[in-house]
């Protein structure tokens, strides 16, 4: 994904110079992103940028008028407009489609300036005058920026990949890490894959005076939140309700075109009630797979038709898999080993959405945010495709994730769950185009914390604020089936229907046990497949890895190099890619973590 990268720190030019081209080699994944490098051996800084074209950050680097502050920001920000009318009114050159603002915000705040702030984004601000440097990240940490220090220099960057580059003793594995990753699907806390890079911390502000070593600030702290009045069941919607819709044309405008992803739920449904577009000026769109048109799609034509917004479906089709080679690799470069190889369908279907606009609005992050739902937790993991000692490793990670859990649920979400779990999905999607959520916007997040427990436990409050922008989408159930004023009887059966084809389609799939794989095996000929998939989910790994999938899955997992992997049981990980792709048995879990890891060897180490 665009980001920024950099040295901070004394050292021969052209050595320094050339270790920048090496880093911007690794973090420029696509030929037609901008891209540049600022240097400054005066004062110890080495910096330089990918951005998308025409983004929010496709300005870089941006000066102040006196051009003696230089800021390299990458990401968007979403500070209201009268932000940037005051910044005028002080007589700054600025304007609000780009980040060029950013920088007098520093002049009129000084090191407070990053608390305006209102996005994803992370940044390095340069300030030859104060002989200062600051290094930054967003609340959230969406903007991540790994970093290595030793008694050469500081080293940073968006990806880890460009540290790997120019730093070759940084390339190992953190086994304990890796663990982390076959339980849940991530690495807990500011740790990486790679133990000798961290993660800087969410809403971090490091200050390096004279390249030394940084000043170490956060400067936000959730318990800033935490501490505020609860509100009242009617005082919570009526708040949460005009800070909604006030914050939401913040994502829709802007000099790029935006288009929404809509699904069969209800956070998209939700942006869709209060959006108030002319029509044919919010393109939607929904991802489908290869069976039928899924619950999403369906559900996704009729709220799109109702607000007079053109509908495309994006299909997974038989291109995916001739693909998919490429696309697993290239999802696991770019998020670092964090996406694992089911990252290939985000790669395939974002980057068609990219031809229909450079923005993609979505719903990500509402259930979170509102509704409280935690979205990782331990995962199954079967144990004896792995070495024993690795196992107990894989055992040890659910005391560190009970440890994380504790305290304040919302804030585990959007300060631990966002930047760990969300991230790694993110990362791949950014890769394609812009994307954007209405639910992390800061004047949002904070009225949630506002809420009593029992009303961010409720679906409740999302169906009403449907109904209340727009009654006619309140109308058209979800894809489980679910209404703000149900039918009787008619309502039930379509909860009921929903909710059997959900738990079918996952018992069909990812969750099949070992003895119905087997049962299933014998059914073979009758494609039971057809019946039971396609109709919530677009994505099926376990059929795909026992068909379409099996010669790459034997090729890669049963190749020397990766059945010689000290934290594998070679017999059981040969049995369970036998068993798996002649469709006697369910490893989809245990093959997508195998088969990350392994990319993640070959690309990154």
């Amino acid at each position: 994904m665009p980001g920024i990268f950099g040295i901070i720190g004394a050292g021969p030019p052209e050595e320094r110079k050339a270790q920048l081209d090496r880093m911007l080699i690794a973090m420029k994944h696509d030929p037609g992103w901008r891209s540049g490098v600022h240097c400054c051996e005066q004062h110890g800084i080495w910096a330089g940028w990918t951005a998308h074209r025409n983004s929010f950050c496709d300005c870089m680097p941006v000066w102040n008028e006196r051009k003696d502050i230089c800021l390299i920001f990458s990401g968007e920000d979403f500070t209201d407009a009268g932000e940037v009318d005051r910044l005028r009114s002080k007589g700054h050159d600025c304007k609000t489609g780009d980040a060029g603002y950013v920088v007098h915000l520093y002049e009129e705040l000084g090191l407070d300036f990053v608390k305006k702030l209102n996005g994803w984004f992370s940044g390095i601000l340069v300030d030859p005058r104060r002989d200062l440097i600051v290094l930054f990240n967003d609340r959230y940490g969406l903007g991540r920026i790994y970093y290595h220090e030793n008694e050469d220099a500081f080293y940073f960057s968006s990806e880890a990949k460009a540290l790997l580059r120019v730093l070759p003793e940084l390339r190992e594995l953190d086994l304990e890490c890796l663990a982390e990753t076959f339980s849940y699907g991530c690495v807990l806390g500011n740790k990486t894959l790679f133990p000798k890079i961290s993660l800087l911390p969410v809403s971090s502000r490091w200050i390096f005076y004279g390249s030394r070593t940084p000043k170490i600030e956060r400067y936000f702290d959730p318990s800033v939140w935490e501490s505020q009045p609860l509100l009242g069941p009617e005082e919570y919607y009526q708040k949460l309700k005009e800070t909604f819709s006030r914050v939401l044309p913040r994502y829709i405008n802007g000099r790029n075109q935006v288009a929404m992803s809509l699904t069969g739920g209800l956070d998209g449904r939700m942006i869709m009630a209060w959006a108030n577009q002319p029509p044919g000026k919010l393109p939607c769109y929904s991802f489908d797979g290869p069976y039928r048109d899924c619950a999403d799609v369906k559900i996704a034509r009729k709220v799109a038709n109702l607000c007079r917004q053109p509908h495309e479906t994006i299909s997974v089709g038989p291109s995916f898999f001739h693909e998919f080679s490429e696309l697993a690799k290239k999802a696991v470069y770019i998020s670092d080993g964090t996406m694992d190889v089911t990252g290939a369908v985000e790669l395939y279907v974002n980057r068609i959405t990219a031809q229909i606009a450079p923005v993609r609005l979505t719903g990500n992050y509402g259930s979170e945010i509102v509704r409280g739902n935690v979205a990782f937790k331990p995962g199954r993991t079967d144990e004896t495709v792995l070495d024993p000692w690795f196992a107990r490793l894989v055992r040890k990670t659910p005391a560190i994730y009970a440890r994380e859990r504790d305290g304040h649920s919302l804030s585990f979400i959007a300060f631990k769950q966002v930047p760990w779990h969300h991230y790694a999905r993110l990362s791949v999607e950014q890769s394609q185009l812009t994307l954007r959520s209405p639910y992390l916007d800061n004047d949002l997040v904070k009225v949630v914390y506002q809420a009593a427990r029992a009303l961010t436990r409720s679906v409740n409050i999302t169906l009403r604020l449907v109904a209340d922008g727009s009654v006619a989408l309140s109308r058209i159930p979800t894809d489980r089936g679910v209404l703000l004023r149900p039918f009787p009887v008619v309502s039930k059966a379509a909860n009921l229907y929903g909710e059997f084809t959900y738990k079918s389609e996952y018992a069909y799939d990812y969750g099949m046990p070992q003895w119905l794989a087997k049962l299933d095996h014998l059914l073979a000929p009758l494609h039971l497949e057809r019946i039971f998939l396609g109709r919530q989910k677009f994505y099926h790994f376990r059929v795909w890895y026992r068909d379409q999938l099996s010669a790459y899955v034997k090729d890669i997992l049963l190749d020397p190099r990766s059945l010689a992997r000290p934290y594998i049981n070679r017999r059981h990980v040969e049995q369970a890619v036998n068993t798996h792709t002649t469709g006697r048995a369910n490893y989809t879990t245990e093959i997508h973590r195998l088969l990350t890891a392994e990319l993640l060897q070959r690309l990154l180490i």
